[in-house]
């Protein structure tokens, strides 16, 4: 029997540079409070996770200046735009993460936000250590002979 996708589940933003600029460690998922012009704007698909990052701070994640677009139709219930956006973890979780950033140097990058299968906004953190030009380099060198390996696989030579 054959799985139809579920409507509600959705990508809203995706942070492709992410992969190339950092070694992503570990990924969670992370629930994430947004007001009602904010949920309805992300269901427009209004939203921009590139320039973002996640910071404990004060016993608290945050999602410091992920970009929503303000929704037209709230014009004075409107929210701000780039706000700093309290993350949901669970305490295991935050202490990880804490340690990760304070004692280990790693940063927190968000890689993707998405509507589950519940219609709920979620936020896939990824613990990650940045690259240096000399990897990005290697990455770069990686990918392009890959995709000549599969041209030359796909023309049987």
């Amino acid at each position: 029997m054959v799985q139809k996708s579920d409507p509600n589940s959705k990508l809203i933003a995706e942070n492709r540079r992410a992969r190339f600029d950092y070694h992503i460690e570990s990924d969670l998922e992370a629930g994430i409070i947004l007001e009602g012009s904010e949920v309805k704007s992300l269901r427009q698909g209004g939203s921009n996770i590139a320039d973002s990052y996640a910071s404990v701070e004060g016993g608290e994640l945050w999602l410091i200046n992920g970009y929503i677009a303000p929704y037209r139709e709230a014009k004075t219930w409107g929210h701000e735009e780039r706000r700093r956006r309290k993350l949901l973890v669970s305490r295991r979780e935050l202490s990880r993460l804490w340690s990760a950033t304070a004692r280990e140097g790693m940063t927190l990058v968000p890689i993707r936000m998405y509507f589950n299968d519940r219609g709920i906004v979620k936020l896939k953190l990824g613990i990650a250590k940045g690259k240096k030009l000399a990897d990005k380099r290697e990455t770069s060198a990686k990918r392009d002979w890959d995709r000549q390996k599969a041209r030359l696989l796909k023309q049987g030579v």
